[in-house]
């Protein structure tokens, strides 16, 4: 019989009853299973996992303090390792074989879509995939307002590196500078010497030819402190 106690973020402690001088095999592997189905619940989608067979010619002294855990450097999806190791007397560790799979609800473009565009929930639709790494975005609200930055075809995948927010000034443009101060404020007009979004740094020259740095804002202004 086997009981499974969670202890600390990262590790799994497993208590299992000892029955014989050599470790049995099912419950690291049990251990393992348990520490996966753990670390993985806060995920999104759905996903499954299957432990592989530990060789039959490893012999482990039998342990009734097995505690699993992630070796560093190893992730938690797709093929990996986890390991699970012995808390009593001198100890052992092995590294557990791990094939981790995911279902996700992710979106992906309607229909063909230009670089430039600004993306509504009305060019999107949902696809389920199965993947071995989380991958792909699965809330509309990291999407609608976005920009894309190159085309795109129907049935696409959107991923972060693919969007940008609008850009709060283009290069060109004439904007409004702020120069903000300890109780005052100076106004005067520049012209955007780049694009930037909102918070963006972006360099203005000025009226007068100098070139100032500050940040975007969203009503076509740069502000600057000084």
């Amino acid at each position: 019989m086997k009981k499974f106690l969670f202890i600390l973020v990262g590790t799994l402690l497993c208590n299992a009853h000892a029955w014989s001088a050599a470790q049995d095999h099912q419950a690291i592997r049990d251990c393992a299973s348990a520490f996966v189905q753990q670390q993985t619940a806060s995920l999104p989608g759905k996903t499954r996992f299957e432990v592989s067979a530990i060789d039959s010619r490893i012999t482990l002294e039998s342990c009734a303090k097995l505690q699993a855990f992630l070796p560093q450097g190893s992730p938690l999806m797709g093929r990996t390792m986890i390991g699970v190791r012995c808390n009593e007397n001198k100890g052992w560790s092995i590294l557990v074989p791990v094939q981790i799979k995911t279902s996700l609800d992710v979106w992906v473009s309607g229909r063909q879509l230009a670089a430039g565009h600004v993306l509504q929930l009305a060019d999107l639709t949902t696809q389920t995939i199965e993947t071995t790494r989380v991958d792909g975005i699965t809330d509309p609200l990291k999407i609608t307002g976005k920009v894309l930055r190159y085309g795109i075809g129907a049935g696409q995948m959107l991923r972060d590196n693919m969007l940008r927010v609008p850009y709060s000034v283009t290069q060109g443009q004439t904007v409004l500078i702020v120069l903000l101060g300890k109780g005052f404020t100076v106004r005067s007009a520049g012209v955007a010497l780049s694009n930037a979004s909102d918070g963006e740094t972006v360099k203005v020259k000025s009226e007068t030819g100098k070139v100032v740095s500050g940040q975007a804002r969203g009503n076509g202004s740069v502000e600057i402190s000084p």
